[in-house]
């Protein structure tokens, strides 16, 4: 019996100093505040979106970002004001800057890491243009020199997003515009998942093939540790049909939009390909009215407008200064309905007639 305990005891020393050895290590190996995770290429992607711009065919692929493009420039002539410098950061082919009016822009900024994509980018006639080659990972602009940014489906590239937020607000004016649009998490999910279980299937495990998207929680935290106010997050869901996972993968590529992680597989073996085929027509795969078969791409869309703080913008009321309480909204029309005392001229009062 004795030696038994002595034995109990003797592992559970043995337990504790191991827990306490785990504990030490953890500490150890923590990341710094601030760190970033390299996870995608940036030469690499740059190489193919040069690549894809000197594409014969270029513009059969601009199908998405040309209405993504659209949708965002449409939501830059719905704020009331003139933009003295506007700068378009990964402006890819002009997918919104073709949009973009004189009337409404004084000087538009068109960069891009690609040169070929910066020199074949559309703008308006008549509206005063530069152009740029520019990494939107080493961002830099003039400290308050810009009334407007906007990025149009180019910062779901970027690596270090908490500082690119950064340097785009320190570039805004007081009370200037950031207006992007980014891929959400819900992006290409058929994809993903055909893909993954296609390779647990034949080669046993998976690897990334597909780009880790942001989530609109965590964009809204992002901007908001930038220093932006105001803001407003919405999404959209553009799906297109293809005939198969062939078309949708070599859109892809024309597009730009292929693989660009650091530890990539630089090839699919030609069983997981057929596997993940055959998966992803099984999985999702619909009929139109006339029986033909087609696959659908979902593309979530994050629409992003945040503002640099200044003291013209409108505040909150103090805290406790509010004059119904929220245990009394289910009795909003009541209350709404109630007559209410205004001033008149001669300084008497006289009750509004209930509607």
């Amino acid at each position: 019996m004795h030696v038994l305990l002595e034995h109990c005891l003797h592992s559970f020393t043995f337990n504790i100093r191991c827990i306490r050895n785990i504990n030490h290590s953890a500490i150890n190996f923590a990341l710094p505040p601030d760190s970033v995770m390299y996870i995608f290429d940036r030469n690499a992607k740059m190489l193919q979106r040069e690549r894809a711009a000197q594409a014969a065919d270029v513009k059969l692929y601009d199908y998405i970002k040309d209405e993504v493009g659209y949708r965002l420039a449409d939501r830059v002539f719905d704020i009331k004001r003139d933009f003295k410098k506007v700068l378009d950061l990964g402006c890819g082919r002009g997918h919104v800057s073709k949009h973009i009016l004189p009337e409404t822009v004084g000087e538009l900024i068109l960069t891009d890491v690609s040169s070929a994509f910066v020199q074949q980018a559309e703008t308006t006639e008549g509206l005063k243009v530069s152009r740029t080659v520019m990494d939107e990972e080493d961002f830099s602009f003039e400290p308050n020199s810009l009334d407007l940014v906007i990025s149009s489906l180019s910062l779901h590239w970027v690596n270090d997003l908490p500082r690119c937020f950064r340097s785009i607000n320190e570039s805004l004016k007081n009370d200037g515009v950031f207006l992007a649009a980014m891929f959400g998490g819900e992006t290409l999910y058929e994809l993903r998942s055909s893909l993954q279980l296609a390779e647990i299937e034949r080669d046993g495990g998976i690897s990334a093939h597909i780009s880790p998207f942001a989530e609109i929680r965590d964009v809204g935290g992002l901007l908001t540790r930038a220093n932006f106010t105001m803001l407003t997050i919405d999404t959209d869901e553009i799906v297109i049909g293809y005939p198969s996972i062939f078309e949708l993968m070599w859109d892809l590529k024309g597009m730009a939009e292929n693989n660009a992680i650091r530890n990539r597989k630089l090839r699919l073996n030609k069983d997981t390909v057929l596997a993940a085929a055959a998966i992803y027509k099984e999985l999702y795969g619909k009929v139109t009215e006339n029986g033909s078969s087609y696959v659908p791409a979902t593309f979530q869309v994050m629409y992003l407008l945040g503002w640099k703080p200044d003291t013209s913008q409108p505040k909150p009321l103090e805290r406790g200064t509010g004059q119904v309480s929220l245990k009394d909204l289910h009795k909003l029309d009541e209350i709404i309905k109630e007559t209410k005392k205004i001033q008149i001229e001669d300084g008497q009062t006289k009750k509004d007639e209930d509607k």
